[in-house]
């Protein structure tokens, strides 16, 4: 049966399934997404006025008012009854004058009386203005997962007696390790069976990688998703920490716009408190950061992939929450989640959200989305920019990694075109593997596809007519384990998707940056992303020896439906999958070395450099420091960390030199400000 003849007939036979079936497939769309008159904001558009305006917005108080001062703008404005214009990226000092560069400050929503004018007539009125750049609804946006749908949880015993089933010699102690096969899979997992085997070597490669490097805690994974649960017990070691701030405070410390953004900040109910306990909520956000940095030889629970081995060196995790109970995000509340990342130290930003591929069917309850990503840049131009402001303005010149590296889930709707934003070059998408190096059933492919990972595959592993109340869920049944928060309480339990495939390239990727931090190699995001997919393997032979697979729709209904997929369709389409192990080796003689950077520093303050972070084994080494004019700057040395204060305006040379190595010289400038918006 082909994949044609599932769709023509997939109405029918999901009226049958109904009664048979409480839930739909997880990340699977729960509900078709409506048209722009109702699948946004109501009383909410959009701006990016034109630059001739700066002077303008920037007379505006705290960059919120009713009224522009433009006479042009203020009449159109009259007319939607708009009573307040909020800047979308509020001021933080030591961003603004690059946000500025990038006319992000421009960004306006306005806010109107939604019983004067319809959504799309407030676009159409502004869009004849010339002060107006771009304008567009506050859309909805959506997960790529079906968040009704909830995990098959499994508590500390059934992870117990995961580890007790393994003979296997397992490098950490975690009991759940046994059944995460997307580290390591040696071919012997339960859930294998004559028509749905289990290949060894189907997995990202942990085993080889995990002996070269364990994680880092210099870099920063921003997962944007539902709430992470930042006190769940094998993640909580692993949690950034701004540590200016007081969880949930209604006082901005550090001065970044945000109030309270201890661990990230939730973006649906503008608070600094990460929700996770809602009935509503599923954990994904949780279970999503668990496979990238559940802490590693602790014990308990599950393993991360850049999880660290015990001892608090895993990758920290930045939650940014964009769906909250039964609320999901808007264009303004993503596009601020990605600019905070960037902004506040993440390198890999975690999504798996998007909008459905444009070849999604409607007869299986999917609205088609974007088609090319000039289709997507016109419908959303504002996400456009704040993905290309991270890409291009995550990490530091100086650091591991200039730039930062935007990983999304390909999508979920059987799809062969990949979801945007995943599908634009400045992103890279990711698709989802079974166990024997096939694509699970429900996975998106296409040109568009950079990566794939495990992301499980019920319909193909599953018994068929088995209710998915399996009384022994200790078995993996073909899924991805991790960390959960469910009713508010942390367990364990499993999920499938291009979600769960998505977090195992993110783990990999931040498990690649930890190691090229410890050998002091930096990259740009262009060449690691290159890295990234060119150390990846080959799957298209495992199509061409295949040649199909069967799995069975409705698995648990009746005798399921089955379904032959042609694999040769999936050839090219899929991505190469991500190997840890080939991408920690290919790290050591990539990219270049690290260098003290340039430093700048305000009239009468002080900056710190740990300069240990840009030599190998620079913890072990003696520094010498001088600097040329004592009048400009002035240099202060406590072991690795140099502390330089701004004296005067103006510009002199620091050098530096490392026990046993060649000295340095980088340029310190000292200015007192810029233009007034702030540079430091």
């Amino acid at each position: 049966m082909t994949k044609t003849f599932r769709i023509s007939i997939f109405l029918v036979l999901a009226l049958c399934a109904a009664s048979c079936s409480d839930t739909l497939r997880d990340d699977m769309a729960a509900t078709e997404t409506p048209p722009i008159a109702t699948d946004c904001e109501q009383g909410e558009v959009i701006v990016k006025f034109d630059a001739a305006l700066t002077d303008a917005l920037d007379r505006m108080s705290a960059g919120r008012e009713t009224r522009l001062g433009v006479s042009s703008v203020d009449e159109a404005l009259a007319i939607l009854g708009a009573y307040e214009l909020e800047r979308v990226f509020p001021v933080d000092p030591s961003t603004e004058e690059r946000t500025r560069q990038q006319g992000m400050h421009l960004w306006y929503l306005v806010r109107f009386d939604e019983t004067r004018l319809p959504v799309d007539e407030a676009v159409r009125q502004l869009s004849l203005l010339g002060e107006v750049q771009r304008v567009q609804a506050n859309r909805h946006v959506y997960p790529s997962y079906n968040r009704q749908r909830r995990a098959h949880v499994v508590g500390e015993e059934g992870l117990a007696a995961a580890r007790a089933r393994s003979a296997a010699t397992l490098p950490f102690d975690d009991p759940g390790l046994a059944n995460q096969w997307g580290y390591i899979n040696d071919g012997t997992l339960p859930f294998g069976k004559a028509e749905a085997p289990v290949l060894a070597g189907c997995d990202v490669g942990c085993e080889e990688a995990w002996q070269m490097c364990q994680g880092d805690s210099s870099i920063i994974v921003a997962v944007i998703d539902e709430g992470v649960m930042y006190n769940h017990p094998d993640l909580a070691p692993h949690m950034w920490v701004n540590e200016r701030e007081t969880l949930g405070s209604d006082t901005d410390t550090d001065g970044n716009g945000y109030c309270g953004d201890r661990h990230g900040y939730n973006f649906v109910r503008n608070s600094g408190f990460i929700s996770c306990f809602s009935v509503n909520d599923s954990g994904h956000g949780t279970h999503v950061a668990g496979t990238i940095a559940a802490v590693n030889n602790n014990g308990i629970g599950v393993c991360g992939i850049a999880g660290g081995n015990g001892t608090g060196n895993g990758v920290r995790i930045m939650s940014l929450q964009i769906f909250d109970d039964n609320k999901v995000a808007s264009l303004v509340s993503e596009a601020k989640a990605i600019k905070y990342a960037a902004d506040n130290g993440a390198v890999i930003i975690q999504c798996s959200w998007g909008y459905n591929s444009n070849l999604a069917n409607p007869l299986d309850g999917f609205t088609p989305g974007p088609a090319t990503a000039k289709e997507w840049e016109e419908a959303y131009p504002l996400e456009k920019e704040a993905i290309d402001y991270f890409v291009h303005n995550a990490g530091s010149p100086s650091g591991v990694i200039d730039g930062g590296l935007a990983i999304f889930a390909s999508g979920n709707e059987y799809s062969g075109s990949s979801a945007f934003p995943g599908g634009y070059d400045n992103c890279l998408s990711v698709s989802a593997l079974a166990a024997d190096y096939t694509p699970s059933s429900y996975s998106n492919y296409g040109w568009a596809v950079d990566l794939c990972a495990p992301g499980g595959d019920e319909e193909y592993y599953a018994t068929v007519g088995h209710s998915d109340d399996y009384a022994d869920w200790t078995l993996p049944q073909g899924l991805i384990l991790s960390t959960l928060c469910i009713d508010g309480a942390p367990t364990y339990g499993y999920f499938e998707g291009t979600s769960m495939a998505c977090p195992n390239v993110v783990g990999v990727a931040a498990l690649g940056l930890s190691y090229a931090a410890q050998k002091r190699r930096h990259f740009t995001w262009s060449e690691f992303s290159y890295l990234l997919c060119e150390t990846a393997r080959d799957i298209d032979p495992y199509f061409a020896e295949r040649g199909e697979k069967t799995y069975h729709l409705f698995h648990n209904a009746w005798g399921g439906l089955p379904i032959v997929m042609n694999l040769n369709n999936y050839r090219g389409k899929m991505g190469r999958l991500v190997d840890a192990g080939a991408l920690l080796r290919a790290i050591e003689q990539s990219g270049q070395d690290m260098r003290i950077p340039n430093v700048y520093v305000a009239l009468g303050k002080t900056t710190t450099l740990d300069l240990a972070r840009f030599f190998v084994d620079g913890e072990k080494k003696t520094y010498a420091c001088s600097v040329a004019d004592t009048n400009v700057a002035t240099l202060s040395l406590a072991g690795t960390r140099l502390t330089i204060a701004g004296k005067a305006e103006g510009t002199t040379s620091l050098t530096v030199t490392p026990s046993g190595l060649p000295a340095q010289t980088v340029t310190i400038t000292v200015r007192n400000g810029a233009n007034n918006h702030g540079w430091l």
